[in-house]
């Protein structure tokens, strides 16, 4: 006969939460002064007061009837259709004629694939300096040195967008998958044809990607670069606004507005494609 055994369980404990320490918290506290601090500077410094924008209501009651309804003429529309034309072209070229050398600083800023550390260095350096420089300053600087119009725009964006682009192209080369390259390496292939059979076929629709992202902002950018002389429908809105034209200027934007839209339906289609055949 065998004797029926009783198992007994160890009664469990719960384990009580690990305390937060002193410190940490104090330096919660002390990062979220830092924080409402720098915003009050901020709030300081800039000057905003609600009480003005209150008292202002009437000065933008009268701006808006007066650009309210737009300037539908005819001539006021083919320019403004033009000027679009004109600040799209200027996105366009200042992406495209911005790629050799982005692909360029690209190569010699990603550790796979440049020949030094002091070339990187370097290059991390020049796309550094290009893309804190904004392309409003190098418009301006090229204006002062080719004159008014959309030739100083594209030289802007193509300036500006060497530093964002390259800089982006780098960390997707540094991002790549290393497999192919080191079989090719193993293989006895240099840095060249490791870049150009290895890591550019496997990372070319995120650049391509890239690329769409960056004509999708230069043509917003390039309508900025209009108010400063560089051509395209910024130009005419600023002219509008210094002529008191408000109504013009609605018309202006209204066709900047369906300008966008339309870039960004066709940018993101492309993405989509990419990202569906990669």
């Amino acid at each position: 006969m065998t004797l029926p055994t009783v198992a007994s369980e160890a009664p469990r404990l719960a384990v009580p939460p690990k305390p937060r320490r002193p410190r940490a918290a104090l330096l919660g506290w002390v990062a979220a002064g830092l924080v409402v601090g720098a915003h009050l500077m901020a709030w300081s410094a800039t000057e905003i007061s609600l009480g003005n924008l209150v008292a202002g209501w009437q000065g933008m009651a009268r701006f808006l009837a007066e650009a309210i309804p737009p300037d539908l003429s005819p001539q006021v529309l083919a320019d403004s259709v033009a000027g679009a034309l004109v600040t799209l072209w200027i996105g366009l070229l200042g992406t495209t004629l911005s790629i050799p050398a982005s692909l360029a600083l690209a190569l010699l800023a990603a550790r796979a694939t440049t020949p030094a550390p002091g070339i990187y260095q370097a290059a991390r350096g020049l796309l550094s300096f290009l893309r804190a420089v904004p392309d409003v300053v190098f418009a301006l600087i090229f204006v002062t040195a080719v004159g008014l119009g959309p030739f100083p725009g594209v030289l802007a964006l193509v300036c500006h967008n060497v530093g964002v682009m390259g800089k982006l192209w780098a960390e997707t080369l540094e991002d790549a998958d290393p497999a192919p390259a080191q079989a090719l390496r193993s293989a006895g292939a240099g840095r060249l044809q490791v870049a150009s059979h290895a890591l550019l076929p496997s990372v070319t629709p995120q650049l391509i990607g890239l690329l769409l992202y960056r004509f999708d902002v230069n043509v917003r950018s390039s309508l900025v670069l209009g108010l400063v002389g560089a051509g395209g429908i910024g130009f005419l809105i600023n002219q509008s606004i210094q002529l008191f034209q408000f109504d013009q200027m609605l018309t202006h934007i209204l066709v900047v507005l369906v300008l966008i839209v339309v870039v960004d339906r066709v940018s993101a289609i492309v993405r989509r494609r990419l990202g569906s055949s990669a």
